[in-house]
């Protein structure tokens, strides 16, 4: 007789069955970061994200825009190699990055804190003014002190969490034995608040509640405007480390394993595949490939690599297998060595001293001379501690550098709103005033003033015949001249040849047979031809059984206004140089064809932050443009930096000024701008020291009224505000 089962009972092995495979599915998740340097919008989000969700393992993806990263979640089974080899191919660039080598604190902590801030002194400041219209209208007697004490049960609390962060500031300065603006800020607020909670007590007739808290408000609104102005959330050094792969293929006694870089040591062999980036420096001892050196030199044709063949940490290993012998590993490597450049150089950049720093060094104890010696006036004149300490503390509100503080942010807003239409994105504080200030430029070649792609400009031939098995052969390899052949024979309507036997020789080209005869597509030296590979020129060569090679070559097209605008640097004043990683026939010609007199070819990292050293210690403030892992340092330790938006991520992060477009013409926009907002900056101090002229004297006399207070510190807020607009 059959026994029906429980089927809770029946069902509780295969629950707990599930349970465990979900938590070894948990243990086996792997989470991946991916650099995504050319997204721009949400399209490219949306994007991405279908391609990596149909991508077999992927468990979760996700896309940060501001970041240009993808954070992914797969099962184990999908490579970060094989999910960037991937977006690659569908047009997106993608680079592995090392999540624990970047800073986990990319959210923007301080401007929430501040916005917060903001609104608790806005809402405050609207009730305490509410209070303070009754007041001001005749309310006398108890009625009187009660709205004081009632702005004050608002303003206390509400000033003790709105101005923490001048009276930090204030304290940090007094701590280290100077003066900064946070400091009469600070010492105004407070005694703004005492005089009036002492006057409240006595029955007095006027509290300085509402100027205390307004003045708050404004200088907060200043701070968030100078804060939004900056947008770097992360060190270059950082983003420059998390480049290095994270991941490595040893080869062993037992065959190939997957190891961390971080476990290497120096004569360990490393399997580089195709597509795969260096993950130390180190010497080629078995393969034949090229390998993709621009991120280090700035050189856009692939460079021939095979035994001997020295190669650094970042460099991508395109067509072939290479195993290496690690030279230098970790901090030793020459990846690692121009991260420290960066943190060196951004070290240095940031001892910047900005105007409005300048300012408060001879406006602070100005304030602090004039408020004391109003009190020990009145007091000698009047023998009364109460209304010399209320005149006093008169003369410190009335005084505190409100105007000054909304000078600069006003008119960088302003600027950044005006450059922004232009296609230039303001990343750094004090990026205008060092712009305005600078008398040399230097550009790199390579995606900077060329757009960094190969394009084909001469095909040799227009026998179809031919073209046709050009275009069957480049089909048939990702080697960035034969994408170059695919796209522009495509455009001419050239058909693939049918081709059989195709192979691909690493590091020199492709071989096939069509029609019985060998034909070849690659390197001049592979193909026989040698005489022909002496030209600065990029080629690659076609030869079908016997017959002469035919030479395709290729150029870097110059992005949209690139002469357009040395033009306007020297018509400017500017010293404009070129520093490059490229050959010596390709720096030239750009530099003749782009009126460059000054120029220098095969130039390392190291070079280039030499050079701009040099520069610099010869007096001239440089503004640096450069796109490269080798112009990094260079643009870290320039006086001014700008980067297109195209550029490595750790390129963009370090520049000032990021230019979003492809037209590079606006970067001379973007100095005359600089110069303006320079003036304007200027004015608005004449505009708060008038303000203080005319203040000044009505505080001392002891007719600065809360209300007159309240009203002058507006005004002149305004004012200064309405200048700064002048520049859209």
């Amino acid at each position: 007789m059959a026994v029906s089962a429980c089927p809770a009972c029946s069902a509780a092995p295969l629950a707990q069955d599930q349970v465990q495979r979900a938590l070894d599915a948990q243990d086996q998740k792997t989470k991946i970061t991916l650099s995504l340097p050319t997204i721009h919008c949400s399209g490219c989000i949306a994007t991405v994200e279908r391609i990596l969700a149909h991508t077999p393992g992927v468990i979760d993806a996700r896309v940060n825009l501001t970041l240009k990263r993808a954070l992914i979640v797969t099962d184990g089974m999908a490579t970060a190699q094989v999910l960037a080899e991937l977006l690659t191919s569908n047009g997106y660039e993608a680079h592995e990055l090392d999540q624990t080598m970047l800073s986990q604190t990319s959210s923007d902590k301080e401007g929430r804190a501040l916005l917060m801030r903001l609104a608790v002194a806005g809402f405050a400041m609207m009730n305490v003014m509410l209070l303070s219209i009754a007041v001001w209208s005749g309310a006398d007697g108890p009625t009187r002190d009660m709205f004081h004490w009632i702005s004050a049960c608002i303003t206390l609390p509400a000033t003790a969490f709105t101005a923490q962060p001048f009276f930090k500031s204030a304290w940090s300065a007094l701590r280290a034995r100077r003066l900064n603006m946070d400091v009469p800020i600070s010492l105004a607020i407070l005694l703004a608040l005492v005089t009036s909670v002492w006057e409240t007590m006595l029955s007095g007739e006027h509290a300085f509640f509402d100027a205390a808290i307004a003045l708050t408000f404004f200088l907060l609104a200043g701070r968030y405007l100078d804060h939004r102005t900056r947008s770097i959330a992360r060190s270059a050094a950082e983003e420059l480390t998390a480049l290095e792969v994270p991941r490595a293929l040893k080869v062993g006694k037992d065959g190939i394993e997957q190891v961390w870089v971080s476990s290497l040591s120096v004569g360990d062999i490393i399997l580089v595949r195709p597509g795969g980036r260096m993950p130390v420096d180190g010497v080629v001892v078995s393969g034949t490939s090229e390998v993709d050196r621009s991120l280090i030199t700035g050189e856009t044709r692939p460079e021939f690599a095979t035994v001997g063949k020295m190669l650094s940490a970042g460099e991508v290993n395109l067509t072939g297998p290479l195993e290496i012998r690690a030279t230098a590993v970790g901090e030793d490597t020459s990846l690692h060595q121009i991260a420290e450049l960066v943190a060196v150089a951004e070290s240095g950049r940031s001892n910047y001293t900005s105007i409005a720093d300048k300012a408060a060094q001879l406006y602070a104890p100005g304030v602090h001379i004039m408020s004391a010696l109003t009190f020990v006036g009145w007091y000698l004149w009047s023998l009364d501690l109460r209304t010399s300490l209320n005149i006093a503390s008169a003369v410190l509100i009335i005084t505190c550098p409100c105007a000054l503080g909304l000078a600069v942010p006003a008119v960088t807003t302003a600027a950044s709103g005006r450059l922004f239409k232009r296609g230039l994105l303001i990343k750094n504080a004090t990026a205008l005033e060092r712009i305005a200030e600078i008398d040399t430029v230097v550009f790199d070649k390579t995606g900077t003033l060329t757009k960094g792609t190969p394009r084909l400009d001469h095909v040799p031939t227009q026998d179809r015949d031919h073209l046709s098995v050009a275009l069957g052969l480049a089909t048939a390899s990702q080697h960035p001249l034969s994408k170059a052949i695919v796209s522009e024979l495509s455009i001419q309507g050239i058909t693939p040849a049918e081709l059989s036997d195709i192979q691909e020789q690493a590091g020199y080209g492709v071989s096939a047979l069509w029609r019985g005869h060998v034909v070849k597509l690659g390197r001049a030296e592979w193909i026989g031809d040698v005489s022909v590979s002496q030209d600065d020129a990029t080629a690659t060569w076609l030869q079908i059984d016997a017959d002469p090679p035919l030479r395709f070559t290729f150029s870097d097209d110059y992005r949209d206004g690139a002469a357009t605008l040395i033009q306007r640097l020297k018509s400017q004043g500017l010293g404009v140089y070129l520093y490059s990683g490229d050959s010596a026939g390709a720096v030239a010609k750009a530099a003749c064809d782009l009126g460059i007199d000054d120029f220098t070819s095969a130039m390392t990292p190291i070079d280039k932050s030499t050079a701009i050293d040099r520069l610099s210690a010869a007096g001239h403030k440089v503004l640096m443009v450069g796109d490269g892992l080798n112009d990094t340092a260079a643009l870290a330790g320039a006086y001014a930096s700008i980067s297109p938006s195209s550029a490595l991520d750790a390129s963009r992060v370090v520049s000032d000024i990021v230019l979003l477009g492809q037209d590079i013409a606006p970067i001379s926009d973007a100095i005359d701008t600089a110069r303006q907002a320079q003036k304007r900056i200027k004015e608005n101090f004449k505009l708060a020291t008038l303000y203080n002229v005319v203040a000044i004297p009505v505080a001392v006399v002891g007719l600065a009224t809360p209300l007159i207070a309240a009203l002058a510190m507006s005004l002149s807020s305004i004012t200064v505000s309405l200048n700064a607009l002048r520049l859209r």
